[in-house]
């Protein structure tokens, strides 16, 4: 179907520019057609950002021997820069990515999960629809846990490697560097979203601390006192 559409735009656009303009005609006359970035890519040959994101997921989530930390590394960096686009930050969810995306918070490897992190703190920045799958998916509750320096456990699927499982995690910590960025993630997705911070919130009360009732997520100063608070405790740890 996208490719179909890309077609059509290709070939509207060919149409009117291969025509000779009228140089009588009004400018609001002439050819106004412009070219979506994924037709672009057609005419390019270049993959689209959403190809982009896959093959960055599929780089991240291999277990290919040959592929080192130091690509994983590389190919989340290019994903993270990706989903600073409020578009392909929405792709996640339409191309099936946020479920692998969550699950890396509980990866063995420190960076990975510092990595993950972030990318999940720039996807949902200003960006209802991207902080709406993260709630749904219970990512708010992960980042919290990891915020207060829990390592949250990530579950095995068919196919996966070694990964980190619950019986493994036990009186294991957080690191400063994940926890800080954690709190990143946290600050994107209660920021403007009421959903967020109510959950936010809560477990935030379940664990102990003192976050007072009926915080407005529109309110900048209440939740920047939520989110200082935990910024000292990571940098304290």
């Amino acid at each position: 179907m996208a490719s179909d559409k890309n077609l059509n735009e290709l070939l509207k656009w060919s149409i009117e520019n291969s025509a000779q303009p009228d140089p009588s005609a009004p400018e609001t006359d002439r050819p106004r057609t412009t070219l979506n970035p994924e037709a672009l890519a057609a005419i390019m040959g270049a993959p689209s950002d959403a190809e982009l994101m896959q093959a960055a997921m599929a780089a991240i989530t291999s277990t290919d021997p040959e592929m080192t930390l130091e690509s994983k590394l590389t190919a989340f960096d290019n994903l993270e820069q990706l989903v600073e686009s409020l578009d392909n930050a929405n792709l996640l969810s339409k191309l099936g990515l946020w479920t692998p995306l969550l699950e890396l918070l509980g990866h063995d490897e420190e960076q990975l999960r510092l990595m993950a992190a972030w990318c999940v703190g720039t996807a949902v920045q200003n960006n209802a629809p991207s902080q709406e799958r993260l709630v749904a998916l219970g990512g708010v509750e992960r980042l919290v846990g990891m915020a207060l320096g829990e390592r949250v456990p990530m579950e095995k699927r068919a196919g996966d490697g070694d990964v980190t499982t619950e019986e493994s995690l036990e009186g294991a910590g957080e690191t400063k560097d994940v926890r800080r960025k954690a709190v990143y993630a946290l600050s994107s997705a209660i920021r403007n979203y009421q959903p967020a911070l109510d959950v936010a919130a809560k477990e935030l009360r379940k664990r102990g601390e003192s976050v007072q009732e009926g915080i407005d997520a529109t309110d900048m100063d209440a939740v920047d006192e939520v989110i200082t608070g935990l910024k000292q405790k990571a940098v304290n740890a």
